[in-house]
């Protein structure tokens, strides 16, 4: 049977984020994608000069087409802006008793903020319970918790337990923002942590990695894996699309990382990707668990 994941997020005009950036990276990784546009933005690769909101009717109706008629593996949730939309998706998954990929998409790399204030209560209370799997960045991560940025372990294990409480499943604390030699995530699930570690790539074309990341986690579980080896898997594709993406020269400003890194030029990668967590242990610049 097909795998299939459906995105649940705001349409980027530039092509590298957003719904998209997860259409793209469902097919690059064999998953047939479906979508519910929640917004859409005038954006490129400079910024996002405009932003209209999707009605939370036509939404909800979107969520009712998709979900009554395909068999969905999975679920990714990106940019929800306002309260209303937020409810009628929090509602949406528990019609459909889905639990979901969720990235908290509340700034974009340009620095243009995506979610309004009053809706992150809404979000906290309603949509956060319903993630398998919740995807912060650390200043995201700061913002749900109320938090200072974490600079320490200690800190960033003490927020994630904080979202834990939230009712997130699992969450994965993504180091993308910190210092360091290292891009290093923290998966962490009840008393398990797995730590995740790649060399950073030094390139400016990181348009939609927080996008591409939590949609590469849902292209994972769609085809049945579990966390832990959806999650390792997605972390070595971006890598590899990151490395990849001066190679594309797309647009003035910040370009989007290549999705189709392994179609386009280079034929060393699986669509399928990392079968699990043991078979990418030597890909991973570092992998360790504790608990």
């Amino acid at each position: 049977m097909t795998a299939i994941a459906v995105t649940i997020a705001g349409s980027d005009s530039g092509g590298g984020a957003g719904i998209q950036a997860d259409l793209k990276t469902f097919s690059a990784l064999g998953v047939y994608g479906a979508s519910v546009i929640t917004a859409v933005t005038a954006q490129n690769t400079r910024g996002v000069s405009a932003v209209e909101d999707i009605s939370p009717t036509v939404v909800a109706a979107q969520i009712d087409a998709v979900f009554s008629d395909l068999a969905v593996g999975a679920v990714k949730i990106g940019m929800v802006s306002r309260r209303e939309t937020i409810a009628v998706i929090a509602a949406g998954l528990k019609r459909y008793d889905r639990l979901a990929v969720i990235d908290p998409v509340m700034v974009a790399t340009s620095g243009d903020h995506l979610m309004q204030p009053d809706a992150i209560a809404t979000f906290k209370e309603e949509l956060l319970p319903l993630a398998l799997i919740l995807t912060p960045n650390l200043p995201e991560a700061a913002l749900l918790t109320g938090r200072a940025i974490a600079e320490t372990e200690s800190e960033i294990a003490h927020q994630a337990e904080m979202l834990l409480k939230l009712g997130a499943r699992s969450v994965l604390m993504k180091g993308g923002h910190a210092k360091g030699r290292n891009a290093i995530d923290m998966l962490y699930s009840g008393k398990t942590i797995l730590h995740l570690s790649r060399p950073r790539i030094e390139t400016r074309n990181d348009h939609g990695t927080g996008c591409t990341l939590s949609a590469a986690i849902a292209s994972g579980l769609a085809k049945g894996k579990p966390i832990d080896d959806a999650v390792v898997a997605a972390k070595v594709y971006l890598h590899d699309a990151l490395v990849a993406a001066d190679g594309l020269a797309i647009g003035q400003g910040h370009g989007p990382v290549h999705h189709f890194h392994h179609w386009w030029g280079n034929d060393r990668a699986s669509i399928d990707g990392p079968s699990n967590v043991a078979e990418v242990q030597g890909d991973l610049g570092s992998m360790s668990r504790s608990g």
